[in-house]
């Protein structure tokens, strides 16, 4: 049998309950008062010490058990049947071995699971007689073992703490001895801690900067030091359990602290590569920055795709990632291998979306080649245009899916200060005027959606003494003026190439560079191609007065478009300026029958839209028709939805087209109008403003309708789409108008809470407050609703006021490090549902109000035991997130409770159920899987339904009564 399956057996979850019965259950301090013993493994062993709760032939029953589930489903045995006795006493002696290791959990942790297995087999008697699959299995059995223990050591309440207190008291005293062991002994340790130090170094210098796109100010710097220029951003999408229906938002440069694995997409502009930057500045600095302390100690491995793949080269292996980069430094042999698998890194790959289509399902092998051999400890983020890859593209390899949101109007205000501080004094009596036409001038706010824009929109508003041009084909025509042909002569800079050339013939020849990179599929080409591209264009151009070396030089250095990623190599300074100019070159070519072949290839959504804004009225809508005719052609409606929207998208851009074209696309548009599904409703939001023209409602719309129509303008974040969504504030459907409460983070707090959250209808509706912003409007305007859950970013002095001012029946409160227990809970007297996340805040049955609770969900159990749940009679539904290790007690509590009919229950409790025990008003339990002694039967007579906690089958279904259904 192949180790994978062993350890996929072994890593099932009945095989860790029965392993969590090696340890006692009651759990030391953490070992800072009294004598500051460590606590030493033999302590946490339920088969050592006085108060035993298992023997050594239990022991033997639990590692014959293992020996058996391992065995258990189709396949070849792992070792031979004649072996069993052998094998299982095997690991008996090497479980039993856990009581004579001389050392404490910490140690234990620090081994891992590997180096702790030998530790175990070392310690016991060596196995006699055994063939080599019995000895391979006995390995590998041991070590999963370790693994579950080592997991139940660090979930202890005690280890965190004590875990803190040793690091931090040996952490000065290690730093000496490493320093002092590396002068004395140079080799590997010292070569690789000194290279990390100049990478680091050098890391931090070429990322800490960042390029401000349309500053060009006589006295105004080019770029920003990062730690003042970054502005975080919102991320919005699902973790990686994709049962997880329910979107969540986060700062997406602390998405890293949340998840291991991130696919991030983002429209081009969005910001992507400047949050990579962000990433890997702050995991080379020290002191960390406040609140990126996540990152502390990680060695960042930044692999833009564009340039590793711009031959064609096959994708690098870890010890090639600095070289296949263009990292200078030469790093000591082994040493992204050894930080890799000592799972410190932090691997930052950017740009799916920048390599052709074709390629793409290699890049996703070449990653997932990487995640097997370096899987434990180390941080991925992939990001990507948003429609490059589907949306289960990595889904399966464990990464949550993210979306850098638009800039909201108070991220939008933020940056133009800083733009205009960045700027100098010359731009300051501008900052306030351009502030007022992003709050009262619709096309300038829809516009300002992301870094990119807004740093032009900034620029040009300056420039142009406070005139804007209207709609994005003017804005890059005016910011293309401003680079090409006014920065320089603005500035007295004279022709320092020797090179003085008008806008026109400037554009014509970056546009050819655009169009060859666009045509070819990629963003990065060679030095000695573009060198040649210009100078063929040149006669043609009657341009001969110039050398082409010193017209390639002067478009290089002094265009603001182009850049040189590597020696011999050439880019456009930002994707959005390369999809601008192949538009026109295409247009000008009328190479329409590319456009509409690639229509479907998410790398030209851009180029098609700006061909239409390019093209004359007659050429528009020539495209448009082919846009819908090609979505009349397709097979599957996700095609012909993004086809007709592509249109309905590209048609903005249009400064003129027929009134029959633009009724015809209107027409269509409405044809895929409501949605079917959230996923539908959120590809039509990307067609922008103009979808709030065409979405009904609320009159003639089922609930289900009105839903998708509500998801769809909750995702079109301008403040048009305020007042369409006021329209669903009384309707009837719970789904509709919790799905407004939701959309409240994504627009301005008070407008929103004046025209929606105010106007809600609050039967049966949950009220979410995210931060104290949130929670100042609702006490502002006098709500009190009977349903409120409260987010970890409301301050406690906003969470008493809260709970002060109503009367709730439904309360969920998120409490984290750093936050008080609410005592003002006490005063809900009418609590019905009660749900307390409350990761490291303590709390008490007895502190809760004497409430007629009917549903209880606790992530902790309460520190004062369950005997309190009998002042509960009315409970129906309970749910304790961690394991109860006084299983008695757990279940004489349960008993008394008449009217319990769901439960969510820890697999592992339930064989250890008093036989008196009986629950028969139980109906439905929630379980991950359903070990064979469990005595579901007799415990819960009544049971007609399991729910599993995800799509997979359930683990031990067949123990289940045949009437219990499984769902």
């Amino acid at each position: 049998m192949e180790p994978a399956l062993i350890g996929t057996r072994l890593a099932s979850a009945a095989i860790g309950p029965l392993l969590k019965k090696l340890l006692a259950g009651d759990a030391p301090g953490a070992g800072l008062t009294g004598a500051d013993r460590p606590v030493r493994l033999a302590s946490l062993l339920s088969f050592r010490g006085e108060k035993r709760t298992l023997t050594e032939k239990d022991v033997a029953k639990l590692a014959a058990t293992l020996v058996a589930r391992t065995c258990e489903g189709p396949g070849e045995r792992p070792f031979p049947a004649d072996e069993t006795e052998a094998v299982t006493d095997a690991l008996t002696a090497n479980l039993l071995a856990l009581g004579d290791l001389d050392m404490d959990d910490v140690q234990a942790v620090h081994l891992g699971q590997e180096a702790l297995a030998r530790r175990l087999r070392a310690a016991a008697p060596a196995p006699d007689g055994l063939s080599a699959d019995s000895v391979h299995y006995l390995e590998t059995a041991t070590a999963w073992a370790c693994r579950h223990l080592l997991e139940f050591f660090t979930s202890r309440p005690s280890f965190v703490a004590r875990t803190l207190v040793e690091q931090t008291r040996g952490q000065a005293a290690l730093s000496t001895k490493l320093d002092a062991m590396a002068a004395a002994r140079p080799g590997p340790l010292a070569e690789d801690a000194a290279f990390e130090r100049r990478y680091l170094a050098h890391l931090a210098k070429k990322h800490g900067r960042l390029t401000i796109y349309g500053i060009d100010l006589r006295d105004a710097a080019e770029e920003w030091p990062l730690d003042v220029a970054y502005l975080s951003l919102e991320a919005a999408g699902t973790p990686s359990d994709r049962d997880h229906e329910e979107y969540v938002s986060l700062r997406a440069d602390l998405a890293p602290a949340a998840h291991d694995r991130i696919l991030l997409r983002g429209q081009a502009g969005s910001g992507k590569t400047t949050l990579v930057q962000w990433l890997t500045v702050a995991a080379c600095a020290t002191p960390p920055a406040d609140g990126m302390g996540h990152l502390h100690g990680r060695v960042p491995f930044v692999l833009p795709l564009r340039t590793l793949t711009r031959h064609g080269e096959r994708l690098p292996d870890a010890e090639r990632f600095l070289s296949a980069a263009d990292c200078p430094l030469t790093p000591p042999d082994g040493w992204a291998d050894r930080v890799l698998a000592a799972g410190r890194g932090l691997v930052l790959v950017d740009g799916i979306d920048e390599i052709p289509e074709t390629e793409r399902g290699r890049a996703r092998d070449w990653l997932r080649g990487l995640l097997a051999a370096y899987e434990a400890g180390n941080r991925w983020l992939v990001t990507s245009r948003p429609t490059a890859v589907r949306d289960d593209w990595l889904a399966g390899d464990g990464f949550a899916e993210l979306t850098l949101s638009p800039m909201t109007p108070a991220e939008v205000a933020t940056f133009v200060r800083r733009w205009h501080r960045a700027a100098g004094p010359a731009a300051a009596p501008y900052e306030q005027q351009l502030l007022d036409s992003l709050r009262t001038t619709e096309h300038v706010a829809q516009l300002a959606t992301n870094p990119l824009m807004c740093g032009l929109i900034c620029a040009l508003h300056h420039d142009r003494r406070g005139y804007l041009p209207r709609g994005r084909k003017p804005l890059y025509d005016a910011a293309l003026s401003l680079l090409l042909a006014r920065r320089d002569r603005e500035r007295g800079m004279g022709a320092p190439y020797g090179v003085d050339l008008d806008e026109a013939p400037q554009i014509q020849l970056v546009q050819r560079l655009a169009y060859w990179l666009t045509l070819n599929d990629r963003f990065v080409m060679d030095r000695a191609h573009a060198k040649s591209l210009v100078t063929e264009a040149l006669p043609a151009m009657g341009l001969t007065a110039h050398t082409p070396d010193q017209v390639f030089t002067h478009l290089l250095h002094r265009s603001g478009l182009l850049r040189e990623p590597t020696a011999d190599t050439v880019d456009f300074v930002h994707r959005t300026f390369q999809d601008y100019l192949a538009a026109k070159a295409l247009v000008d070519h009328w190479d329409i029958g590319v456009l509409v072949r690639h229509a479907t290839d998410d790398r030209w959504e851009d180029v098609i839209r700006m061909a239409v804004g390019h093209a004359r009225p007659r050429e528009a809508a020539e495209i448009l028709r082919e846009l819908l005719a090609a979505a009349d052609a397709a097979e599957d409606r996700r095609t012909r939805l993004r086809l007709t929207l592509l249109a309905a998208t590209a048609l903005n851009h249009a400064t003129e087209v027929s009134s029959e074209v633009r009724e015809e696309i209107t027409r269509r548009t409405g044809e895929v109008i409501p949605p079917r599904d959230p996923d539908e409703a959120r590809e039509l939001a990307r067609a922008g403003r103009m979808v709030l023209d065409l979405l009904p409602g609320p009159e003639g719309l089922d609930d289900g309708e009105a839903e998708m129509v509500v998801i769809a303008a909750s995702h079109v974040t301008v403040d048009a789409a305020i007042p369409y969504l006021a329209r669903f504030a009384g309707h009837p459907s719970l789904d509709v108008r919790a799905q407004l409460v939701w959309a409240w983070q994504r627009f301005e707090t008070r407008p929103y809470a004046e025209a929606v959250i105010a106007r809600l209808d609050p039967t049966e509706l949950r009220y979410i407050v995210n931060d104290d912003a949130q929670a100042d409007e609702l006490l502002r305007l006098g709500l009190a609703p009977r349903g409120l859950e409260i987010g970890e970013e409301v301050g406690d002095e906003r969470v008493a006021a809260l709970l002060a001012r109503c009367d709730l029946t439904t309360l969920v409160v998120v409490r984290g490090p750093g936050h008080a227990y609410p005592t003002a809970l006490s005063r809900q007297r009418n609590l019905e549902e009660l749900s307390l996340w409350m990761a490291v805040v303590p709390w008490k049955l007895a502190d809760l109000p004497p409430a007629p609770l009917r549903e209880l969900y606790a992530g902790y159990v309460p520190d004062d035991g369950l005997a309190g749940l009998a002042r509960f009679p009315d409970l129906r539904h309970l749910s304790l997130g961690a394991a109860y290790r006084r299983e008695e007690e757990y279940w004489r509590a349960l008993a008394l409770l008449p009217r319990l009919s769901s439960l969510v229950v820890d697999p592992s409790l339930v064989a250890h159920c008093p036989e008196d025990v009986v629950l028969p008003s139980v109906t439905r339990l929630y379980l991950p899987a359903v070990p064979p002694e469990a005595p579901l039967a007799r415990v819960f007579p009544g049971l007609r339904q399991v729910v599993k906690p995800h799509s997979s089958p359930l683990a031990g279904a067949k123990h289940l009564p045949p009437h219990v259904e499984v769902r």
